[in-house]
């Protein structure tokens, strides 16, 4: 893939066996469908640098690259917080992303590609344990876990914060049970879809939006700040205000530029484009090279894929005070895709968020 090419991720319904390792997915929501059976990350690994609460599976996307045998399998692994006090403005603690690969020839899976139009003959729902490496899953998100419930030993979990969860929700209940659990997803995981992609096309007049709309939007926030805030106004020196007009005329063009590029395909929920770079939607909180640390292997890291506000939309979120929230998370990862023997290596994700105006505008519409 070219740095200038952007491939564009959307949301699909589907069957749930082709959402599962052996069909190498790229997906939404439900529990990891993991590549590699071993280096899977720790629990810690796994906790939100806010809260330390476990987080849980945001989505992965498919991304092996061309050419380079040691990536001929390769997903990338996103989890995020579910704690809504986590999400505060423009603080990345509260998600993570992961990177695992594998060769095409490997322990885990055939040499030749799955089928696409038939669900293999073990296909298995609710998988709790890996069946190469043995490594035990947590019931309630997917993730490993080796803490059993102490009467029933039949259902595993990473922690004690998701084994209270499922004893409130339902095991309670079912523990010790002739029938055993039911195969049910867990009310803690987001809903599951498949993520397919298609190139983004170009566009055929590349000029910026500066037209009459950007000014009167630009102009509207300020005026609307002087109006609200006479006392402010009057406080400042008249370099502080021209200051702060060229911020907000820079941070309307910036979201302008944002709202023109998805409007062809207002339902686009990742932008990938590795080598590329982001689209932001704001001018404020724009990483430096400084700000992204190189990889343990010493290579730069470089934008990959963004995950845009729209995927919030669909992850039944919402709630009358708050909710988890970004204006776009952007995922860099090693430039080199460096060999970890299996290994789930941290890669780095930004977290920028919509200014407080912006915020009020996507809101109204």
């Amino acid at each position: 893939m070219s740095s200038a090419e952007v491939v564009l991720g959307f949301l699909e319904d589907a069957e749930p066996w082709r959402l599962r390792s052996p069909q190498f997915p790229s997906k939404v929501g439900g529990k990891p469908a993991w590549l590699s059976q071993r280096g899977l990350p720790s629990l810690p690994g796994l906790e939100c640098e806010i809260c330390r609460l476990p987080m849980v599976f945001l989505l992965q996307v498919y991304a092996p690259i061309s050419g380079q045998d040691r990536s001929f399998h390769r997903t990338l692994f996103l989890f995020c917080c579910k704690t809504p006090e986590c999400y505060t403005r423009n603080d990345s603690r509260c998600m993570k992303v992961f990177r695992n690969q594998l060769q095409r020839r490997n322990e885990f899976y055939p040499y030749d590609p799955p089928a696409e139009d038939e669900p293999p003959c073990d296909a298995e729902e609710g998988q709790s344990v890996l069946p190469v490496s043995g490594v035990k899953l947590c019931w309630v998100c997917g993730c490993p876990g080796n803490k059993a419930c102490s009467r029933c030993h039949t259902v595993t979990y990473c922690g004690k914060h998701h084994q209270t969860l499922h004893w409130k929700q339902s095991h309670k209940k079912e523990c010790c049970s002739q029938e055993g659990s039911p195969v049910t997803p867990s009310p803690l995981l987001f809903p599951e879809t498949e993520l397919v992609t298609e190139p983004e096309e170009e566009e055929k007049d590349v000029k910026e939006a500066e037209g009459e709309q950007e000014e009167e939007d630009g102009g509207g926030i300020i005026t609307q700040r002087s109006v609200d805030c006479p006392a402010l106004a009057e406080s400042l020196a008249e370099s502080d205000l021209d200051e702060m007009a060229m911020h907000e005329t820079e941070d309307s063009k910036v979201f302008q530029r944002f709202k023109k590029k998805i409007a062809p395909e207002p339902h686009q929920v990742i932008r990938y484009s590795r080598g590329g770079s982001p689209l932001w939607v704001s001018s404020q909180h724009i990483p430096s090279d400084e700000d992204i640390p190189p990889c343990t292997c010493g290579a730069k890291r470089t934008f990959e894929f963004q995950v845009m506000p729209q995927l919030l939309n669909s992850l039944s979120v919402d709630s009358t005070g708050a909710s988890i929230d970004w204006g776009t998370a952007a995922v860099y990862t090693c430039s080199a895709s460096c060999e970890r023997s299996d290994q789930y290596c941290p890669e780095f994700i930004w977290k920028q968020d919509f200014s407080s105006d912006q915020h009020t505008q996507t809101e109204r519409r």
